[in-house]
């Protein structure tokens, strides 16, 4: 599986010339919470526009550096055409709040985790209490259910089936995923 917090922070490199176009800053969704492209960090910060690049056109999204085909994949766009994302965007993945239809709160999303394979697809919530409970006890990881459709991704809240609590289990918070990859 491939976590979003561990691909915030790298490099991304065009092939056809091996050339540094910038770092990850973000990753951008669709309205279904699809994983849309990345939004790179490329130096200017003062400037409206941004620069992504479509996930379609990402090749490699390995464990130190993210490879697409070349400086034609990244595109200006500007930042209202960015909805929703992990942690820049108008409406933020990152801290929302999971709650079941029973109205029991689970925590709030500090990460995400991806099927290498489909890469798109959220397949689960890593989540936590807060900073002080997260060292005592541990972040939770909650699998997405089977049928996608029984969660409702809202700009507020992620609401999850009554019941979701017994799909928790802990994640180990180590020293080394402490401040990993942000700039």
């Amino acid at each position: 599986m491939l976590r979003l917090q561990h691909v915030i922070g790298l490099p991304v490199v065009e092939m056809s010339a091996g050339k540094q176009v910038g770092h990850v800053k973000d990753a951008w969704f669709d309205e279904h919470w699809q994983l849309g492209g990345i939004i790179l960090d490329a130096g200017r910060r003062f400037l409206t526009a941004m620069k992504a690049v479509l996930w379609s056109e990402v090749l490699v999204c390995g464990s130190d550096t993210v490879i697409i085909m070349n400086t034609a994949s990244v595109r200006k766009t500007k930042q209202a055409e960015i909805q929703r994302s992990f942690h820049t965007g108008m409406i933020r993945l990152k801290d929302l709040p999971v709650v079941t239809t029973d109205g029991e709160q689970l925590g709030r999303v500090s990460d995400v985790y991806f099927d290498q394979l489909q890469g798109t697809q959220i397949v689960g919530y890593e989540l936590t209490d807060g900073f002080i409970a997260d060292m005592m006890e541990g972040r939770k990881w909650l699998p997405v259910p089977r049928l996608t459709e029984e969660v409702m991704l809202g700009e507020n809240v992620i609401i999850v089936p009554a019941g979701s609590e017994a799909y928790l289990t802990p994640v180990a918070v180590s020293e080394s995923d402490i401040g990993r990859n942000e700039r």
